[in-house]
């Protein structure tokens, strides 16, 4: 059985994991021997944390032996980029100098993955400071897109997307300014979705400087997975207030119900969109009609003032 349980996304574990269908370290195993087959290929995984994560296995395993109330992603391992802060594990954003940063506690988001039961178990790679579109890291090295070498995996959550989009991880935090988890799981084909700006709290006890206003205006951490329903899961458990993040708000609703009003562009300002993009776009609109969704069709405001201010503000 264990063979295909990397093949499952984080849902499916967790309900699997909570039946006893399978053990927490059942499934840790499972996705350790896939790094170890896999990763040397692509490059996407640049630290394993076996030993800690073990034991969070066994703790899992122990707790709903006893009975214990048990969150919605007890027992999940899960994998972390290498700019969001995992206790004990260096916080490197891709960087030689700081392979050294060990923070003392986990940041917000990885806080409330451990507190709903997931257990981060590998770190993934991304580019120097997240500042390019492809995934190649001063420190550790080049990430492979794992359909084709010769393509790019995207940037700058590329190693977390090759490690979701090969079964490496069911699920993985990665962060966006400008596209850093929605470029990779189109380049991997797999999903990610960046939150509205405040809504997962993003803190860095490691950055040594003040942090750009670029970034605080920008930068949200955000879930990645190969499944939307896991998506949803993981914003569930993330989304919320912090108050290491002053910018970061609890959610007015969260739920995806029918009754929701969307609104649809295929080309905001007449920028230029590629056909194919446009097609994608409208097939997700129809599937959202179809379930219920109010769907409109809008130009967006402003939408080439917006654009220009934003490359502004970030350089």
């Amino acid at each position: 059985m264990t063979h295909t349980l990397w093949q499952r996304g984080a849902l499916a574990l967790a309900t699997a994991i909570r039946t006893r269908e399978v053990s927490s370290r059942e499934v840790l195993e499972a996705h350790l021997a896939r790094v170890a087959e896999v990763n040397p290929h692509v490059q996407a995984i640049t630290e394993v944390l076996a030993e800690p994560a073990r034991a969070a296995a066994d703790a899992a395993d122990t707790a709903l032996a006893r009975g214990e109330t048990v969150g919605p992603l007890h027992g999940v391992p899960v994998t972390v980029k290498v700019n969001v802060d995992v206790a004990g594990s260096p916080t490197t954003a891709g960087m030689p100098v700081f392979a050294g940063d060990r923070p003392a506690g986990d940041s917000p988001a990885v806080g409330r993955l451990r507190a709903a039961g997931a257990i981060p178990f590998a770190r993934t790679n991304m580019p120097d400071l997240g500042l390019r579109w492809h995934t190649e890291s001063s420190l550790h090295g080049v990430t492979r897109n794992p359909w084709d070498p010769r393509h790019t995996p995207g940037g700058s959550s590329g190693g977390e997307a090759a490690a979701i989009a090969t079964g490496m991880s069911p699920l993985g935090l990665g962060n966006d300014i400008g596209g850093s988890v929605r470029w990779p799981a189109q380049c991997c084909g797999m999903t990610a979705i960046r939150p509205t700006q405040g809504l997962v709290p993003h803190y860095d006890s490691t950055v040594p400087i003040e942090v750009p206003l670029a970034f605080r205006l920008f930068l949200t951490d955000g879930p990645m997975a190969r499944h939307v329903a896991d998506l949803a899961l993981a914003l569930s458990v993330l989304a919320g207030a912090d108050p290491r993040d002053p910018w970061s708000v609890s959610p007015a609703r969260t739920d995806l119900g029918g009754s929701l009003r969307i609104a649809v562009t295929t080309d905001p300002g007449g920028l230029g969109c590629d056909p194919t993009i446009a097609a994608g776009v409208r097939r997700a609109a129809d599937l959202l009609a179809g379930a219920g969704c109010r769907v409109e069709t809008i130009e967006p405001p402003a939408i080439v003032e917006a654009h220009a201010l934003w490359g502004t503000l970030l350089g």
